[in-house]
């Protein structure tokens, strides 16, 4: 299994990324996919998760902010987050069981 995660980098304060989960070993679409962070100084926390069935649960702190999606097709899963808060600035990873991406980066300014 290998989760690839992408799309992370530097942005201003209420500025959006898109970040890429693209999984080879699995179906993205019969399991449940999470996102997690790790902040600096912080423990790793989880972000959003979406099941087999298609439900999404998101961490307290999203707030509405962030979106987990999925491709099928692209055997891809998708975290969208919008108005970013510097206190997002973490490596997010992509996970799957006990499997984790290699993260990417995520810097949010003021």
């Amino acid at each position: 299994v290998q989760l690839q995660a992408s799309g992370g980098g530097l942005v201003q304060a209420g500025g959006s990324l898109r970040l890429s989960c693209s999984a080879t070993g699995i179906t993205v679409r019969v399991n449940v996919m999470y996102w997690y962070r790790q902040g600096p100084g912080k423990q790793r926390e989880m972000v959003a998760v979406i099941t087999n069935g298609g439900s999404t649960n998101y961490g307290d702190f999203v707030k509405g902010r962030f979106t987990i999606s999925r491709d099928n097709a692209k055997n891809t899963v998708y975290l969208q987050m919008n108005s970013l808060k510097p206190e997002d600035t973490g490596i997010y990873y992509c996970n799957w069981r006990s499997h984790w991406g290699q993260g990417t980066l995520v810097t949010v300014s003021s």
